[in-house]
């Protein structure tokens, strides 16, 4: 049975958890720091499978963005790199069946805390009405 919308983005971070490498966040925290994996809802976010019958499950999707510091050109491409390996591997070996599409191009993400390199992946899974 898939898991539930309600639970969904928690079960996600939970699966992405890499403590002493990187911080986890299951929502866009208020400032995003270096060195995170942060559940985002994508556009569409839920999109349902029949407007009729709710025992049909819906799918939800979701971008998995990574932060790195901002360094040189290569410092910062293979931190990134190495993230998006590391990230790739733990949804691989999560219990959630989902279907993780292409990653962005790395881009610098000015923000409160300072520059900061980013990518992500879109993921979709189908999930309940609970």
């Amino acid at each position: 049975m898939p898991t539930a919308i309600t639970t969904l983005r928690a079960s996600l971070a939970a699966a992405l958890d890499n403590p002493n490498v990187w911080n986890t966040f299951s929502y866009p925290p208020a400032t995003i720091i270096a060195n995170s994996v942060i559940v985002a809802p994508a556009d569409d976010y839920i999109t349902p499978s029949n407007n009729t019958y709710a025992a049909i499950s819906p799918m939800a999707n979701f971008k998995i963005i990574m932060t790195v510091p901002m360094f040189d050109n290569e410092g910062n491409l293979n931190g990134i790199e190495t993230m998006a390996v590391a990230v790739f591997n733990k949804l691989a070996a999560s219990s959630i069946k989902m279907n993780v599409g292409a990653m962005s191009a790395p881009s610098v993400l000015e923000v409160q805390s300072g520059s900061l390199l980013t990518a992500d992946f879109s993921i979709s899974t189908l999930t309940s009405w609970s």
